[in-house]
């Protein structure tokens, strides 16, 4: 037992007091270590303790059993995990010294100045050598992403556990003209179903079906070389333009529109689609930060939606983010006074800080193509938000084009008055500038809704009828199927760049029930819309062609004037090679978009970083270059190559999503 005494008047002292029986005070039968004394001992040390004492040992024995229990129930599965994981570090260990190259140079890196192409050195065309397998995607940053392609979320996750390790490994061993369409200066001309109210929350990801748990295709070195020249562009954004909207790259500075960082908004999904996880991250930050809406500017409301509100839209999807979808709303509500006009046509001009909105200054018209291309983007938002006003505001304007007067067999004219709501400047069809995505969001909308909306199938059915019989013609001396212009019964063989979206329209169509000569139709004109670049001494498209329609000797297809020789790094041949590739399988699409590819590096490419549109695309020797990378070769351009290149159908597959203008990919509605 234990005691203490302490003296009175003296310091207390403790001491022990150990009682000690007559065998062990006369030295016998002490211990001998045999199993009846330690059983002897024990007992009597457990005597000796105090009730308390004896009560915490008990209670620790206790609790000893119970984790006990609990750890062999998940043991199993413990070393099913460990193993597993064992396994895949295996397979990753041959992946992992390829990703420690933080920028492989797929592309021969631009060389110093030769005779031939001033600031702009001929990249081989050899294919570099065959990398190891790749795999693509960056993390997965947010888990909750609404309605999106549960695939793409698996290709993101894998790519996920392969850059922990290397993170680790790393620890062991950084002046515009007055109208603007979609980037060409262009003169003024001086003469279904309705979504669910309740939607307010992000909806949880279904589970991941049997299907969808497929292993990702590796990245092949195409697809590499795509984002080696994304990343070259985005370097020389980041060094002289970031926060800003485009690029100069000769000049290492910016130029403003809106002041609202297009070229990275633009970009945002482009770099989740090619697995730039860092870049992306960066841009988050910016977006998070600096990106403010409550500026005393005007806005285009077309440009503004397909860029602004459709990247923010689709990097929300895509991500799982919902900084992008607030960032979204935000800008919808401030470009919905545009639609506050007598006829319901909206206004071609906003004024974001203001909540103000006119036409230009010359005239009370706005574009067919400007009023008729931002359904999408804004149907979207109501099914997000669940708030109707969006949707009712740009269906108003289909319903009302629907039955407007002054189509031609289903062709509309380019401008529509925003008082009187009829079209003005009758007689003149094309699906160029001003008209072209009018036809394309005809389809794109009966897609989005669930194939329910006839008006939008009808109209978009008559109007390439009336393609067929009044704007079809073929050239000489190749025979290329072209669509030209009709103004006031005169048929004109000039033909956009931009209307080389419409073979992959025709093949989405198609794709999706539509008549088999559709498909028909798209193969001829998208071997058309690659002449305009294999034609071309550069190999580069021009913005206008006119096609010869008479046999000459030592003539081509293709005539270019010197007021349209320009290229501005446009998307819309690539845009139709990816559908084409992606519905036949023909691999001669993707080798005409290396070709491209090939000669965007060659002509365009600016050493210390970016791209340039170029204004002379028949002289190689010395394109001119005019000093300015668009936004859209980095949201769309370079986009559309890298998923013309992958043989991976449910990268961004087509029967979940369906591409905006900008190609920005967002959701087909799933009936409830």
């Amino acid at each position: 037992m234990y005691s203490g005494a302490a003296a009175a008047g003296s310091p207390r002292r403790d001491f022990i007091s150990v009682t000690l029986g007559p065998e062990e005070a006369a030295g016998v039968g002490g211990y001998n270590n045999s199993k009846a004394w330690r059983r002897r001992s024990c007992w009597r040390k457990w005597k000796q303790l105090s009730r308390l004492q004896r009560s915490v040992i008990l209670f620790l024995f206790a609790f000893l059993a119970v984790c006990g229990v609990i750890s062999y129930t998940s043991m199993g599965e413990t070393w099913k995990s460990i193993t597993n994981k064992s396994l895949d570090d295996q397979r990753t260990e041959q992946e992992i010294p390829r990703l420690k190259l933080a920028n492989p140079a797929v592309l021969p890196a631009p060389q110093k100045a030769d005779a031939n192409h001033g600031d702009y050195p001929e990249l081989s065309l050899q294919k570099p050598p065959k990398p190891p397998h790749v795999r693509r995607g960056p993390s997965n940053l947010q888990i909750k992403a609404p309605r999106r392609d549960t695939r793409l979320k698996t290709r993101h996750d894998t790519m996920r556990a392969v850059e922990e390790l290397v993170e680790a490994d790393k620890v062991e061993k950084t002046e515009k003209s007055i109208i603007s369409w979609r980037g060409a200066v262009i003169e003024p001309d001086q003469s279904t179903e309705p979504p669910s109210s309740k939607i307010t929350e992000l909806e949880k990801p279904s589970p991941v079906e049997a299907e969808d748990q497929k292993e990702p295709v590796p990245i092949n070195e195409r697809q590499l070389a795509v984002i080696e020249a994304f990343r070259h562009a985005w370097k020389g954004y980041k060094d002289f333009a970031w926060g800003h909207d485009e690029l100069k790259p000769l000049s290492k500075s910016y130029s403003e529109w809106f002041g609202l960082g297009l070229t990275l908004i633009d970009a945002l999904d482009t770099m989740w689609i090619l697995g730039l996880k860092e870049e992306f991250e960066e841009a988050r930050k910016w977006v998070a930060n600096d990106l403010v809406f409550d500026k005393n500017v005007d806005v285009n409301l077309f440009e503004s939606t397909i860029r602004i509100l459709g990247g923010l839209l689709s990097t929300y999807h895509l991500s799982g983010d919902s900084l992008f979808l607030e960032k979204a709303k935000d800008i919808g509500n401030r470009l919905m006074p545009a639609f506050k006009t007598p006829s319901k046509i909206p206004y071609s001009d906003v004024n974001i800080g203001r909540g103000t909105a006119h036409p230009p200054r010359w005239t009370s018209d706005s574009t067919v193509a400007e009023v008729t291309s931002i359904q999408l983007e804004f149907r979207e938002l109501s099914h997000l938000t669940g708030d109707e006003k969006f949707r009712k505001a740009v269906d108003e304007v289909m319903k009302h084009v629907h039955i407007l007067s002054g189509k031609n067999d289903g062709l509309v004219p380019m401008f529509i008055n925003t008082n009187s709501g009829q079209f003005t400047h009758l007689g003149v069809y094309t699906l160029g500038a001003r008209a072209d995505s009018y036809y394309e969001y005809l389809l794109k909308q009966w897609i989005q809704g669930g194939k329910k909306e006839n008006e939008l199938l009808e109209d978009y059915m008559r109007a390439i009828e009336g393609v067929k019989k009044h704007l079809l013609q073929r050239s000489e001396p190749k025979k290329l199927t072209f669509v030209g212009e009709l103004a006031h019964g005169h048929f004109s063989a000039k033909m956009d760049h931009l209307v080389c979206f419409l073979p992959g329209t025709l093949a989405l169509g198609a794709h999706n029930g539509l008549a088999a000569d559709h498909m028909k139709l798209a193969e001829t004109l998208i071997e058309t819309c690659y002449q305009m670049y294999a034609q071309v001494e550069t190999g580069l498209s021009p913005e206008i062609v006119h096609f010869n329609l008479h046999a000459q000797k030592g003539h081509k297809d293709v005539e270019i004037k010197p007021a349209d020789r320009h290229n501005l790094l446009r998307p819309e041949t690539v845009e139709s090679l990816f559908y084409m590739y992606r519905f036949t399988g023909d691999k001669k699409y993707q080798d005409w978009g290396w070709e491209i590819l090939q000669n965007f590096n060659r002509y365009t490419r600016v050493p210390t970083g970016g791209y340039t549109s170029i204004n002379n695309v028949q002289n190689p020797s010395n394109p001119e270059p005019r000093d300015k990378m668009e936004s859209f070769f980095l949201g769309e351009t370079l986009k559309y190559m890298f998923l013309l290149f992958s043989d991976d159908i449910d990268l961004i597959n087509l029967d979940k999503y369906v591409f905006n203008t900008e190609a920005h990919p967002l959701p087909i509605w799933v009936p409830a």
